[in-house]
């Protein structure tokens, strides 16, 4: 990846209308993505959707274009027996912004994975979300949950990557 100039992709997972009624603040999370994604096209950033196979279409405001990369999966790890990394390298992306569902299952699956793939990477702190929960839970309430995956990624130390935490607003796509 070091040869190649900065090359950043938005990555969106799984914000569909089947994974909707699960998902904490999802009217908020779509609105952070749909500014993002508009923001990214308008700068030639390449804007890649994965979404999970039987959970119904990607909602209206996140959908690919015909022009753009769409994904389908069966796990959570978006890499995994799909044809997301050679799409990305075939893009010649070198850092992923990573958001979507679920924080702390198909987000953070992906993330991982993509710094073991050579990609350096953003969290876009408020570009995740996860489910909401049935009282009582184990779980981690949704807003701590996505909280303290952003600090995991503050903190996180990958060799070879550069990992970076953004709200959106923050995010620049022509910044290494």
């Amino acid at each position: 990846m070091a040869s190649h100039p900065h090359r950043p992709a938005l990555l969106v997972i799984d914000m569909q209308d089947g994974l909707l009624p699960i998902m904490y603040r999802p009217t908020a999370t779509v609105g952070v993505l749909a500014d993002l994604r508009s923001r990214a096209r308008a700068a030639g950033v390449p804007v890649v959707t994965v979404q999970q196979g039987g959970e119904g279409p990607v909602v209206a405001e996140l959908r690919p274009g015909p022009d753009e990369v769409l994904v389908t999966k069966t796990t959570a790890d978006a890499f995994l027996r799909t044809g997301l990394d050679a799409a990305l390298r075939d893009l010649r992306v070198t850092e992923l912004l990573i958001t979507g569902f679920a924080t702390e299952n198909c987000v953070e699956t992906t993330a991982r994975q993509a710094l073991s793939h050579g990609y350096d990477l953003v969290l876009v702190a408020d570009g995740h979300t996860t489910s909401v929960r049935d009282e009582p839970t184990d779980f981690a309430p949704p807003d701590r949950s996505i909280a303290h995956h952003n600090e995991i990624y503050r903190h996180i130390d990958f060799p070879d990557r550069h990992i970076r935490v953004r709200p959106a607003a923050h995010v620049d796509f022509s910044a290494p």
